[in-house]
């Protein structure tokens, strides 16, 4: 007797399985990775600069709201280009 699960599988088409990602696409993943860390260390690097600068408890929040949302932008652009890479 089959599970529920089994049921439901069959139903939907069966196991997806992910396709193994090749040597190429993994050298293209890390190298995106790569070229993101340095982006990122480059926006915390001039975030660095901007509060050397600052003046006011105001200007520093500011600095870090916009640190942080460019942070997580080039994180979810990183993961973006990442997945196309996969997708392939």
């Amino acid at each position: 007797m089959k599970s529920a699960y089994e049921l439901a599988m069959e139903r939907f088409g069966g196991e997806e399985t992910p396709s193994p990602i090749s040597d190429a696409q993994k050298e293209q993943i890390a190298e995106i990775a790569s070229r993101y860390k340095a982006k990122e260390a480059e926006a915390r690097l001039y975030a660095d600069e901007q509060r050397k600068k600052a003046t006011t408890v105001k200007e520093l929040d500011q600095i870090q709201a916009d640190l942080a949302v460019e942070l997580a932008s080039a994180t979810q652009r990183c993961e973006k280009e990442k997945q196309k890479i996969r997708d392939r």
